[in-house]
């Protein structure tokens, strides 16, 4: 779901009763560090009686305390629009976050020409200094999170010390206006049981009209930062990436690339993805890992990654980009721009790495996609950040990476982890306590990062990554890393090809003559079935025991032999369908073990065909595209033509990326489709006779209102 999709509910205006606000509005259960920042003026912090205070909520006034955004971002970006409509800039002040959760407690915006530039040492060498522009303006604004997760506008100040202001334009009123009937939409949809109000039908559309205004107010902010990048671009190459992004586009048109400026108009971010990534995207998206591990390291070009895993269980790359800014609008930018290269389809499972600003952005954009803690990246903080506290780094290493991998359950993590914290005197680090309480987001045990993980202990993502780190220099031209990244990317495109002749040359090895296995190793790819059978394996030492029945549902408790822990298992006897506690299926895919025990406590030998994801088998990629936007279209006939038009472009684009691979198979595609295009031709001279063909511009303009 798109991060500005309650844009329509961000911004309430009104006249608000100041003196009614107070503390207990705010998000106090999170921990908050207001130590390096300046207090936070609460709104029942200020008399009534205050001059400014009446100039903030006068009626003719646009921006006031009381006002709720969904977020801090869309706080920031329309105190942008604000601003820039009455001829200021914004800069970023101080920024609370919370040490539980990291989202943001309370920020400051103030005017770009707060404070006064601090004297710098340096200064006696400099001949001549550059102009103060500073003024030590007091305007700002501050937002605080309320309980409910919206942010309130809890102090603000309208008044600048410095010329070139006018809050009397006309486009503020404008603005003004255009948030007025949001409001108005708001009001009307809440008295809509009232005998004057008008019909479902008539309300929706007034309520799409105003969401339509405001997203043309945020539009311009979607697509550049309101500050300066973090880090600089190497000289000239700003040119060649666009040089190289235009050669790739005009070889193939559906080649996708984006830039994002900065407030200087300079590059400051840059993503790509190609049409095989796109097809690979639309079969194997539903788990996604964000690699950033690149970015961190100002030895390198900030590389990002968007990389997911096929059903031989290797890695795929879906985008990337380089980042050379760290900011929130950053992430946001990316992410949006990440599902808007994939047809606005969105993964159920996202995998980053902990840190603030990405899940700030996360649950912005995507709120409704899964989070977890990418293991892999997790593991690399951690040494970085325990470094000075360990001896032998090396041996700590070797010692933590075993206890996160070579765990088969959770008692034995358990284990591993508390003899390392005991081995190395850690057991009173606050990081590896705070590790261990997160453990179910990112511990392989507990099957999130088990889509990434390889049967021998490694990380996918790791691996693959290593091979872009020596490209990665500044130093280096960065076509030299484009090339190498193209040809990275196809050796792991032409490895599937491999694993894919393998399965239908090969027959996996199974454990015994086992209906249950026999019949999943026809459909499982070799890696698939692997994980399949070490599940049905430990399955053998599974005890089940039925725990109660209600109608045609039977819950068990499973646990392993000579382990206490147990799981609720709950079997349906009216459909066969199966739910564990451990979740695995939902996690990963396939069946755990506890499951596995039960259907054959059922006496059912062979999986349930709804428990076999079409995602692990040889045909992934035989399976039918994501089915067409569903919508009235037999009342509509130009969405007819643009719905057919976006289904032909994607299975053309399949149709392409496969054929490729094989001279024959192109061949074969080739002629057949000279054939189809001379059966289309004499279907559309038909219909042009009978007058019921649509004209190819009225295609054009809609499918390009629609198009990915």
């Amino acid at each position: 779901m798109d991060g500005d999709r309650n844009e329509l509910d961000t911004v309430h205006e009104g006249n608000v009763d100041v003196r009614t606000q107070t503390s207990n509005n705010l998000d106090l259960n999170v921990e908050q560090n207001c130590c390096s920042s300046p207090n936070v003026v609460h709104a029942n912090d200020i008399q009534p009686c205050s001059p400014s205070l009446a100039n903030v909520i006068g009626a003719n006034t646009l921006v006031g305390i009381g006002m709720e955004f969904e977020s801090d971002d869309h706080a920031y970006r329309f105190y942008n629009k604000y601003a820039r409509l009455v001829g200021f800039n914004v800069r970023k002040d101080w920024i609370n976050r919370s040490k539980v959760h990291g989202q943001v407690v309370s920020r400051k915006f103030t005017c770009s020409k707060e404070g006064y530039r601090r004297k710098d040492k340096r200064d006696v060498n400099v001949k001549k200094h550059r102009r103060e522009t500073r003024t030590g303006c007091l305007a700002h604004m501050i937002v605080t999170r309320r309980p409910d997760g919206k942010y309130l506008v809890t102090h603000f100040e309208a008044q600048h010390n410095h010329d070139n202001i006018n809050p009397n334009n006309v486009n503020v009123l404008n603005l003004q206006n255009e948030f007025s009937v949001a409001q108005r939409v708001e009001a009307d949809s809440n008295n809509s049981l009232g005998p004057k109000s008008k019909s479902a039908f008539d309300m929706l559309n007034k309520k799409i009209s105003a969401r339509e205004s405001l997203d043309l107010l945020s539009m311009n902010y979607d697509n550049f930062l309101h500050s300066a990048r973090e880090r600089d671009i190497g000289k000239g190459e700003a040119g060649r990436l666009f040089g190289y992004f235009q050669r790739q586009h005009f070889e193939n048109p559906t080649f996708f690339y984006a830039i994002q400026l900065d407030v200087d108009d300079k590059v400051s971010n840059v993503f790509w993805a190609d049409d095989n990534m796109v097809v690979d995207y639309d079969h194997f998206g539903d788990v996604v890992c964000l690699d950033t591990a690149c970015r961190t390291n100002k030895n390198l070009r900030p590389l990002v990654q968007f990389l997911g895993v096929n059903h031989h269980r290797q890695v795929l790359t879906f985008a990337a980009a380089f980042l050379y800014d760290d900011s929130i609008e950053s992430f946001n930018w990316l992410f949006r721009t990440f599902i808007n290269s994939m047809s606005g389809k969105k993964p159920k499972v996202i995998l980053t790495e902990q840190e603030a600003v990405i899940i700030e952005a996360v649950n912005t954009v995507l709120p409704d996609t899964k989070h977890c803690t990418c293991v892999w990246q997790l593991y690399e903080n951690t040494l970085i950040h325990l470094s000075h506290a360990v001896k032998d780094a090396k041996s700590f290493a070797n010692d933590l990476h075993r206890s996160i991998y070579d765990p088969k359950d959770e008692e034995k993590f358990t284990h591993a982890w508390e003899a390392m914290l005991e081995k190395y005197n850690l057991q009173q680090n606050d990081w590896l306590r705070w590790m261990y309480r997160e453990r179910e987001k990112w511990a392989v045990v507990f099957g999130r990062n088990t889509f990434f993980v390889d049967i021998k202990g490694f990380h996918l993502g790791e691996i693959f990554s290593q091979n872009f780190r020596s490209y990665l220099n500044p130093d280096l031209d960065v076509l030299q890393f484009f090339k190498h990244f193209e040809r990275v990317v196809d050796e792991q495109r032409y490895k599937e090809i491999e694993a894919s002749d393998e399965m239908s040359r090969c027959l996996p090895r199974l454990m015994g003559n086992i209906v249950l296995l026999k019949c999943a190793s026809d459909v499982y790819t070799t890696r698939a079935f692997e994980m399949f059978q070490r599940a049905y394996e430990r399955s053998l030492n599974v005890l089940v025991n039925q725990h109660c029945r209600n109608g045609s549902l039977f819950e068990y408790k499973a646990n392993t032999f000579g382990h206490t822990r147990q799981y609720s298992v709950t079997f349906n006897s009216s459909d066969d369908t199966v739910v564990c506690s451990c979740m695995k299926f939902e996690h990963v895919g396939f069946l755990c073990s506890h499951a596995l025990k039960v259907l054959d406590h059922r006496n059912i030998k062979v999986v349930p065909s709804r428990y076999i994801l079409e995602r692990w088998t040889g045909d992934a990629r035989l399976g039918n595209l994501r089915e067409i936007m569903q919508c009235k279209i037999q009342d509509n006939p130009k969405m007819i033509v643009a719905s057919c038009y976006k289904d032909l472009r994607h299975r053309l684009l399949k149709l392409s990326v496969r054929a490729s691979e094989s001279a024959e198979a192109y061949q074969f595609a080739v002629r057949h489709l000279d054939e189809v295009m001379v059966g289309v031709e004499k279907i559309l001279k038909l219909k042009v006779e009978e007058g019921q063909v649509i004209t190819s511009n009225t295609i054009d303009a809609n499918a390009s209102e629609r198009s990915f």
